[in-house]
């Protein structure tokens, strides 16, 4: 399976251009023979990177306020034309791709961290929306759900994704191994702080590839009109992209890319998957369901 993990800075809180940006990639990765592409966490319209970086949590504080309309606006209708044309771009290379998005819920008033995972034969296939927002990201998002804890099949490969530190959820993984994923795609803001350990613990604890997927920020992506942006220095880096691979045996395919814009390749050879479960299989042979069990579930709580 040939993998393209596309680590690049989206046109930041501009959905128009960010899409296009996504469908030129998709184009370019679909030319290099991939058979899975990846981008990074809400990559439409961009991570708010600004929330730990002024008064994210006043109350009613007129800026931070506009900055939340700002980003409402933004936010991701995936049903709608504009998206399509993301799916649109996927079927033309026939290649199976997760994009993260600021999805927009059908309240209109929230909004999900969500990958999209998207099938060049079927289309949209699965919306996750990411469990729980870490941190200050609660000042935005919306608490998701289990819908789309779910593989999908494709090339040959059974693929999973989750949004950055639900990589850290124990019983989130688990449900990924139980679908007995052979590619594990983590979505991530962007660093290597964050990508370094986790991306090969779970390719050793699951037995498989993961994929990590990144964006380089900086404070001077923002707009200069953002109602945050004097709060925030010239130049100040948020996140250095950190996009890497990792094989079933926990070692590195791909290292970490450090602040470089581009598309991070690799060929995988799944039989390694079987190898390496011979030992350990976290959810088969070395489990034991009649002590221990997991239960997802898996509606969708909110349109």
């Amino acid at each position: 399976m040939r993998v393209a993990a596309v680590q690049d800075t989206p046109i930041y809180l501009d959905r128009a251009a960010t899409t296009e940006r996504v469908v030129e990639r998709i184009t370019e990765a679909g030319a290099g023979g991939a058979d899975l592409i990846a981008f990074p966490e809400v990559f439409i319209s961009g991570y708010p990177n600004w929330l730990d970086r002024t008064n994210g949590s006043a109350w009613e504080d007129p800026q931070q306020q506009e900055a939340f309309a700002r980003y409402l606006d933004q936010a991701v209708d995936v049903n709608g034309d504009e998206f399509g044309q993301v799916v649109a771009a996927v079927r033309e290379v026939c290649a199976f791709t997760y994009v993260g998005v600021v999805e927009r819920a059908a309240s209109g008033g929230s909004v999900y961290c969500s990958l999209v995972a998207i099938d060049p034969e079927v289309g949209i296939v699965s919306v996750h929306r990411k469990l729980k927002p870490t941190y200050g990201e609660r000042l935005v998002w919306a608490d998701g759900d289990g819908a789309g804890l779910v593989a999908h099949d494709h090339a040959g490969a059974r693929m999973t994704g989750l949004n950055c530190w639900e990589n850290w959820m124990p019983l989130a993984r688990t449900a990924m191994y139980a679908t007995g994923s052979q590619v594990h795609v983590a979505a991530w803001p962007g660093s290597v702080g964050l990508t370094e350990d986790i991306t090969r613990f779970i390719a050793k604890e699951g037995r498989m590839f993961v994929v990590s997927v990144g964006a380089p920020y900086a404070s001077d992506d923002l707009p200069e009109d953002f109602p945050l942006r004097d709060q925030l220095p010239d130049g100040e880096k948020f996140h250095n992209g950190g996009t890497c691979i990792a094989g079933p045996d926990g070692q590195w395919v791909v290292e970490p890319v450090r602040d470089e814009i581009g598309i991070v390749w690799a060929d995988l050879e799944l039989s390694e998957v079987a190898r390496q479960r011979q030992n350990f299989d976290p959810t088969g042979h070395y489990s034991r369901p009649d002590v221990l069990s997991l239960s997802v579930d898996r509606p969708r709580l909110a349109p």
